[in-house]
């Protein structure tokens, strides 16, 4: 059977071989189209996230042909944000209509390999559903699913602030703490898809629960809002996180303590992060991209951090903002 196998690849890959430029990657034949082919590809992509669900058609220089946006509404039940994405994926493909086209969905989890159900997401009414098995029922057609932080890293590092760089690794501080990580212009998930789930080591075990069940995850102190229980801990006012950074800037001493400890925090947890990856390039997004202090405070404080006599690896700026994790989706989608 695998020598049958075996030969009938063979001949399948000499017969496209003049069409195509096969390539190996991870236990996967990935395939170049031919320039006649790749000038009818049309390429979309579908973010799925906690508060809003976006949709890009791209051409196949990767221009934006449309942009689709709505409202999540994961609080009206799993059957409705299902119903949205089937109503954005069909709008979208009129705009491709008769051309080639492939499809990537971007989510805030990810599936599992052992039951195919979406897992790790932050907005967690939508874990434990069969989110890709129920698209692929309804769409009839094959698609990518990545989470927000691969597509964000594979689009920052194609088209983005890590442009240029071999290993990318591309952060996301935001509602959640993830990551992805992009070698050589591929995205690296891993055996079990989990590389990059940085937010959900333990950067302190007697911090506070996570509801990924362990306690003290550095989602717990470098996601948006835990800056702003921090700050509400500490004086018992309410306040968001673009307001502690003003208030931090302009010396009130309780929200600079506050920024102070979120810097230190994000170095520390980095710096375990770049002690098994080495990154070339670290790029941020996410809501918390915009604090200046990140690429200046917080990067000196990782460069002390880190387990060498140097650090030369870069933090950036994300270049793509909001819309690295729904182009990123286009770019990883079949």
């Amino acid at each position: 059977m695998f020598s049958s196998s075996a030969a009938l690849l063979k001949l399948r890959m000499r017969a496209t071989a003049s069409k195509a430029r096969i390539k190996w990657m991870g236990g996967i034949f990935r395939m170049d189209a031919d320039k006649e082919n790749s000038k009818e590809r049309f390429h979309i992509g579908i973010d799925l996230g906690g508060t809003k669900i976006e949709g890009i058609v791209l051409d196949h220089q990767y221009r934006e042909c449309r942009r689709i946006r709505m409202e999540t509404r994961s609080s009206d039940g799993y059957a409705n944000v299902l119903q949205r994405i089937i109503e954005i994926h069909s709008q979208l493909a009129m705009v491709a209509l008769g051309k080639e086209v492939t499809l990537g969905i971007c989510t805030p989890g990810s599936i599992s390999k052992t039951n195919g159900l979406l897992k790790n997401c932050n907005a967690t009414e939508l874990n434990g559903h069969p989110l890709q098995a129920d698209l692929l029922q309804r769409l009839g057609r094959p698609f990518t699913m990545e989470n927000d932080a691969n597509c964000f890293a594979i689009a920052e590092a194609r088209h983005g602030a890590g442009s240029g760089h071999g290993c990318v690794l591309g952060i996301v501080l935001g509602t959640g703490v993830g990551a992805g990580i992009v070698v050589n212009g591929h995205l690296w998930s891993g055996r079990h898809g989990i590389a990059g789930e940085w937010g959900h080591m333990s950067v302190d075990p007697n911090g506070p629960p996570c509801y990924c069940g362990r306690k003290g995850c550095a989602e717990r102190y470098l996601s948006g809002a835990a800056l702003e229980a921090n700050y509400q801990q500490s004086t018992g006012q309410s306040a968001d996180a673009a307001r502690i950074v003003e208030m931090a800037r302009r010396g009130n001493k309780a929200a600079f303590d506050v920024l102070d400890q979120f810097l230190s925090r994000f170095a520390g947890a980095v710096a375990n992060v770049v002690a098994v990856l080495d990154p070339d390039a670290i790029v941020i997004g996410g809501g918390l991209a915009s604090i200046d202090e990140l690429y200046e405070e917080g990067a000196l404080r990782l460069q002390r951090m880190v387990f060498n006599d140097a650090f030369h690896t870069p933090v950036l700026r994300n270049r793509l903002g909001n819309s690295a994790g729904v182009i990123g989706a286009a770019m990883v989608g079949v």
